[in-house]
């Protein structure tokens, strides 16, 4: 490596540590800046391989075209700046980011089509044909590297939005802990402003700076930079007003929190009444085309994956059998959607008579709740071991998808003694499918309580879409591979 060029890798990645220090705006702009940089590699880089793949080496490499290559990281910068690429209400959550790139490259495939159609530019189809579709393939790689960095430095207390949550207690204590333990959401709760007298100096272990009169003082006093309005009648209309007012002369950023939980963007819409902001929350799906999709996804993706996997069921089952000589496959009653019972199938990661021996092992179960896990069952095979710490021992269940009594992705399948004690609430989880993963899946699986479990599959529920599946089946492999929960 070449003095100029370790010089470069040294400066960047000292560049990348200092994301995670200085005020929100600070690094806010050091990372748009990082990012403006990455999308310049990645159009040069696109633009250097799709000359080379199109005119090869040892050919005559047209002059026009190299030039070309040269300024596509400009062009590609100002699309992505005009799709809203550099936004920086969309930086480390959500798919806006991701969307903001590909409309991007949509945009400049057109673009580039009819500039040359109307200045009757002959371009080469091969270089056009690498150039953008690899531009774009190639920002959306960078982004997604430099979003999981950016999640690893937020687990670190690194480049945190310093938040005031004004609202009443027990709902500042919930998006308080809910907050923590989702650090990749880049928001840190400094300080509370609480609706009446709170009942101590802390509430979920932030202070408790005051009332709702007292919201600009805390702001200044915590050093935030952003403000949070949960659920509160007490601050509304003029009064909330007059608060955005107050911030505005310092800049700090103010959010307004509506009192619906774990309802998703797209079926929330804003529609202005009699000068009236009015939020409306469209019903969630259980039917008509998008069910069909999915269904038709579920099968065609299940079908192919017992294809590709039938030679690693091969070696799994030898293994349980010449581990304990006993059958291959477990199978077990679970709850489906609308209540019905359906038969699930696991390869067996347990003695064959773990069912009987479960009633003496009731007074170590570790779950609240009904439902029963033990950190260190000694119940589970030495293969069984293996098989669940990477969470093969759920692939018969492909089986289940197949024949239309699972999905790929959707609520934990419940075992009937559970979903008999469900109270009408719950039992939404029995709205669609249950599934071979799901949010609970990629957000701690066994390490859940149970109260957070049927959070996380309600939201699911409420918010389902082809999308999200997607992106859970996206963040499984990586649940799998860390293994946490998986006991």
């Amino acid at each position: 490596m070449s003095g100029h060029t370790a010089t470069t890798v040294t400066r960047w990645s000292w560049s990348l540590e200092r994301l995670a220090t200085g005020t929100s705006a600070a690094w806010t702009s050091r990372y748009l800046r990082q990012a403006a940089v990455t999308d310049v590699g990645c159009a040069l880089v696109a633009g250097l391989l799709a000359f080379e793949g199109r005119f090869g080496l040892g050919r005559s490499h047209p002059a026009g075209y190299l030039v070309i290559s040269l300024c596509l990281p400009l062009a590609w910068v100002v699309t992505l700046a005009l799709a809203g690429g550099y936004d920086p209400r969309f930086i480390g959550v959500g798919t806006d980011e991701f969307r903001k790139v590909l409309n991007a490259g949509v945009f400049l495939t057109a673009a580039v089509a009819i500039a040359s159609y109307a200045g009757k530019a002959e371009l080469a189809r091969g270089y056009m044909a690498i150039a953008l579709p690899s531009v774009t393939v190639f920002d959306l790689l960078a982004r997604y590297a430099l979003r999981k960095r950016l999640h690893r430095l937020r687990r670190h207390g690194g480049c945190m939005r310093r938040v005031v949550v004004v609202g009443h207690e027990p709902v500042i204590a919930d998006i308080t802990q809910m907050l923590r333990r989702d650090s990749h959401h880049g928001l840190q709760v400094v300080a509370a402003c609480v609706a009446g007298a709170p009942a101590s100096d802390a509430i979920a272990g932030v202070p408790a700076a005051g009332g709702l009169d007292q919201v600009t003082e805390a702001v200044r006093s915590y050093s935030a930079d952003t403000v949070a309005v949960l659920a509160c009648p007490e601050m509304a209309g003029q009064r909330l007003r007059q608060l955005a007012w107050e911030l505005e002369k310092t800049g700090t950023e103010l959010c307004v929190a509506p009192a619906l939980l774990d309802v998703a963007g797209p079926r929330t819409t804003i529609r202005p009444v009699a000068g009236l902001p009015l939020l409306h929350v469209d019903h969630p799906e259980f039917g008509g085309a998008r069910l069909v999709v999915k269904g038709a996804f579920d099968k065609l993706v299940a079908l192919a994956g017992l294809a590709l996997a039938l030679p690693l069921f091969l070696m799994i089952a030898l293994a349980i059998k010449l581990d304990d000589r006993g059958p291959v496959l477990f199978r077990q009653v679970r709850v489906g959607k609308g209540g019905e019972t359906f038969p699930v199938y696991k390869f067996r990661s347990m003695v064959t008579d773990a069912e009987q021996r479960r009633a003496e092992l009731a007074g170590r179960n570790e779950q609240d709740g009904p439902l029963f896990k033990i950190r260190n069952d000694p119940r589970v095979t030495r293969v069984g071991r293996l098989l669940r710490r990477w969470s093969l021992d759920e692939l018969p269940q492909l089986l289940n998808v197949v024949a239309g009594d699972m999905s790929l992705v959707g609520p934990r399948p419940a075992l009937p003694e559970e979903a008999a004690v469900y109270g009408e609430y719950v039992r939404r989880r029995l709205a669609v499918k249950p599934g071979m993963t799901g949010l609970w899946q990629v957000n701690g699986r066994s390490d859940l309580s149970w109260e957070e479990s049927v959070r996380l599959d309600l939201r699911y529920v409420e918010n389902w879409s082809l999308m999200l599946d997607l992106q859970i089946l996206w963040k499984t492999w990586a649940a799998v591979l860390r293994g946490s929960g998986a006991y």
